[in-house]
């Protein structure tokens, strides 16, 4: 699972009606409706067929799913080699369903911790090794993300700012009768089927410099998140298994975490890079690191849950969240 990925990807919602008919238009076999129990192999040039797929690796189609991710986080600074700063790990509890239009619903919460690269235990402060602050570490949770994925690659925008939309997977994307329909690069290797997925956003920083001067590390930011999956084929065409198990590669590239308080260092220009496994599948909390599993139980307990009914919300990430829960290092003059 991933802090910000999937709660972006939910952000741009479109009426898919009129788009799936025309993205069916001309195909010697018709478009099939998308459902647990129905037709059997899957057709990964089908938008439908993709968007079941998605939420069966993301999500479960009977009841909530909960995967994991854990891994380093890493300081580059010019041409210097990699430095491991801590280690990074969440949860995502998803659950999915295709609604009467054969677009795909999704529901789910998350969270995000940073541990210690020696012990694995969940840091409260962490001593900066570039200015020598000890600061307070920022504990991502998402309590309601939701929205509707259709026929249609979202594209979309983070933060409040009206910057430009970010069209998924930009990199593998096709259009087609001037849309870009939503086909993933699904590839099969024998028994495996593996798929990429990025996204790679620039947007204002809603923690800004004026009122955030050394939580900010400037008026843009740039985060990216790369993932590439790895399922078991016959389990994904198997449409009375509600969800697949799936193992997979995270890559994140971004500007300083806002706690790290590097907007007035000389190295505030500098890339953080994140490598981590993802994994969902195993029974009850198996993915869950055993140190997160005892957090979040004692801390935060609901987020082993979906939220109520199936909300449609706008996106939030670390660096949002961060603007709304810490108070401004310098107000607006009265």
């Amino acid at each position: 699972m991933s802090s910000m990925f999937l709660n972006a990807l939910l952000a741009q919602q479109h009426s898919a009606t009129d788009t799936i008919e025309t993205l069916a238009q001309g195909r010697a076999n018709p478009v099939r409706t998308s459902k647990v129990g129905a037709s059997p192999s899957l057709d990964f040039d089908n938008p439908r067929d993709n968007l079941y797929a998605f939420g069966k690796i993301w999500a479960g189609y009977d009841g909530p799913e909960i995967g994991a991710f854990h891994g380093l986080m890493y300081a580059r600074i010019d041409d210097k080699r990699l430095i491991p700063l801590f280690g990074y790990t969440g949860t995502g509890c998803m659950e999915s369903r295709i609604d009467e239009n054969g677009n795909m619903v999704i529901r789910g919460r998350e969270t995000g911790y940073f541990t210690d690269l020696a012990t694995g235990d969940i840091l409260q402060t962490w001593k900066n090794p570039f200015t020598g602050e000890t600061v307070e570490v920022f504990d991502f949770y998402n309590k309601n993300m939701g929205g509707t994925l259709t026929a249609e690659m979202p594209r979309f925008a983070m933060g409040a700012a009206k910057d430009d939309a970010t069209l998924m997977n930009d990199g593998t994307a096709k259009t087609s009768g001037g849309i870009v329909p939503f086909i993933l690069p699904f590839e099969t290797y024998g028994d495996d089927l593996m798929l990429a997925w990025d996204y790679a956003h620039e947007y204002t920083n809603p923690v800004d410099p004026a009122h955030w001067p050394k939580a900010s590390t400037g008026a843009r930011i740039s985060p990216s998140e790369h993932f590439t999956f790895s399922m078991s084929l016959d389990e994904m065409n198997d449409r009375s298994a509600p969800s697949s198990r799936y193992n997979a590669g995270f890559t994140r590239l971004s500007q300083w975490w806002p706690w790290m308080r590097m907007g007035q260092s000389e190295l505030k220009d500098q890339v953080l890079f994140g490598r981590m496994f993802s994994h969902k599948g195993l029974k009850d909390y198996g993915d869950i690191p055993p140190k997160v599993l005892a957090h979040i139980e004692k801390n935060a307990p609901e987020y082993l849950q979906p939220p109520e009914g199936w909300p449609q919300v706008q996106p939030k990430g670390t660096w949002e969240a961060f603007a709304e829960e810490v108070p401004k290092e310098v107000n607006d003059p009265a």
